[in-house]
């Protein structure tokens, strides 16, 4: 059986000079002593063309019998994964955005909201009258209009690949005042992505200088609110699924909230459609147009009664009552009306900052991430292709790290060979997700921007709310212990010894 190579990288000092051998610090165990040895003194006979050749190709066949193994624990799209653990036991509250946590929507709410932008963008700004016909084809993670950028454009264009901290955006990812980055965290901003590269693709071809406020006043949530009501089963996906987590969580004598930015008559016509007409009875509070994130910041303002019929009553609120629909407000008075504070609430929504952020951060709710790519992606990670290539490709890498120490050139021309082959790997790991952004969740083996604040600001993620339907309510979610990089993975090499940190071996969820 082989040891477990990459051991070398993660417990042993080593010196690394050419010609010399890897050398253990004084407080190597011998047992580690040998192991370095072994993958360090070269080839008695000095072929080291065979036997860099040999190593290679161990490496080859004990990948291709680990295979097996990993392609019979796949992951799970239906599972819920933890950042921090949390047990349902202790949840007494569930509270819910609505717009992609509750009700899904159908591509062609994309369309409508792009057609709409780009229209009013013609005929009310006046402006590129031409180039902007319908878009969905999917945006590049580089672009200058419709053109992909390459990596050293980019270098040239902004003096290297660091962005100053002073250029990020706001804490809500939001550009302050045009002169920050803003960042597109949800589902809605597809379109809004796609009408930017058009207005930029005609100013380029136009040899137009960019102008931001080009685009910034072009609001269209009224016109698309209007558009979903008058045609609900062209927009809005599947509800049976929703329901059923709803009325799980009712009849376990949860109490329920809502809080969504959307208007009373869109919620109210979507949940009718989604969850059927008495979906009122199943919250105790439902709050609409609430504004957030300033909803978790702003104190001034006061929570308003909506009538049935969409009215709005002035009165001042005393208690928010079941059944009832109650326009803005904030939730210091939201804490103070429902005394609903702290771990024992789980509120669930679609975007990291207007949706969790503060209210893990201020408040000590507990917080659950929407992430409907999510599906996609553990789907895309269970097929043979992505597997095969992410094993090769750790196991690869481990081979050039133990390798890079002979310095002579025989050596160096067949490792240039094996940065050359794991660089096409990296790509085609990339590729395998989408052929433009990659994933969503890593850039090669760095986690993305993304996922770090999904990291911070959400407790559980999952694709839909229906992953909840897979447990019962007195779940424990248990964070996976991930090594960090002075740490040994023991728990994985010593039951696949040889393998170089596989992640997926050491994360892999399936529902049982």
């Amino acid at each position: 059986m082989a040891p477990a190579l990459s051991l070398l990288g993660g417990c042993c000092r080593v010196t690394l000079a050419a010609g010399r051998r890897l050398t253990g610090s004084p407080g190597t165990p011998p047992w580690l002593r040998h192991l370095s040895a072994r993958y360090s003194s070269g080839p008695e006979d000095g072929d080291m063309r065979r036997y860099l050749s040999a190593h290679y190709k161990e490496a080859r066949r004990g990948i291709n019998e680990l295979i097996p193994s990993i392609s019979s624990n796949l992951f799970n799209p239906s599972a819920i994964f933890a950042n921090n653990e949390m047990s349902l036991d202790d949840i007494e509250i569930y509270g819910f955005d609505y717009d992609y946590t509750l009700a899904f929507y159908s591509k062609d709410l994309h369309t409508l909201i792009f057609n709409t932008a780009r229209d009013l963008l013609i005929n009310e700004h006046r402006k590129i009258e031409s180039s902007l016909g319908a878009h969905d084809k999917p945006l590049c993670k580089g672009i200058s209009g419709f053109d992909v950028v390459s990596d050293s454009e980019v270098i040239e264009m902004y003096q290297g690949s660091h962005v100053p901290l002073e250029q990020m955006s706001d804490f809500y990812g939001k550009s302050s005042e045009g002169n920050t980055l803003k960042q597109f965290m949800d589902i809605f901003s597809l379109p809004e992505m796609t009408l930017l590269s058009c207005v930029n693709d005609y100013f380029l071809k136009n040899n137009i200088d960019y102008e931001p406020d080009t685009i910034r006043d072009v609001h269209v949530k009224g016109l698309m609110y209007r558009a979903v009501e008058a045609d609900i089963e062209r927009y809005i996906r599947y509800g049976e699924r929703t329901r059923a987590v709803l009325a799980k969580l009712a009849n376990n004598g949860k109490k329920m909230f809502l809080i969504t930015n959307s208007p009373s008559s869109f919620v109210d016509k979507g949940m009718n459609f989604i969850v059927g007409k008495d979906w009122r009875d199943l919250f105790d509070v439902v709050i609409v147009q609430a504004e957030k994130p300033n909803f978790f910041n702003d104190k001034r303002r006061p929570f308003r009664k909506v009538t049935d019929r969409g009215v709005l009553l002035w009165d001042k609120i005393h208690q928010l009552e079941k059944g009832k629909i109650y326009k803005q407000g904030n939730l210091f008075e939201f804490l103070k009306l429902t005394g609903w504070r702290g771990s024992k609430v789980l509120y669930f929504g679609d975007h990291i900052y207007s949706d969790l952020a503060d209210l893990t951060l201020k408040h000590g709710w507990r917080t659950g991430a929407i992430i409907p790519e999510l599906k996609s992606e553990l789907t895309i990670m269970n097929t043979s292709e992505y597997i095969q290539t992410m094993a090769w490709l750790q196991s690869l890498t481990g081979l050039l790290e133990r390798m890079q120490i002979y310095r002579d050139a025989e050596s160096q021309m067949i490792l240039q060979d094996w940065i050359k082959e794991r660089q096409e790997l990296r790509d085609m790991a990339r590729r395998i997700f989408n052929p433009r952004f990659g994933s969503i969740f890593r850039t090669d083996h760095n986690p993305t921007y993304f996922l770090r604040r999904l990291s911070r600001f959400a407790d559980i993620y999952m694709e839909s709310l229906s992953c909840l339907l897979n447990y019962d309510l007195h779940y424990t979610f248990y964070p996976k212990r991930t090594p960090l990089q002075h740490e040994v993975p023991m728990w994985s090499e010593q039951q696949y010894p040889g393998a170089f940190g596989i992640p997926f071996l050491q994360e892999i969820a399936q529902l049982k």
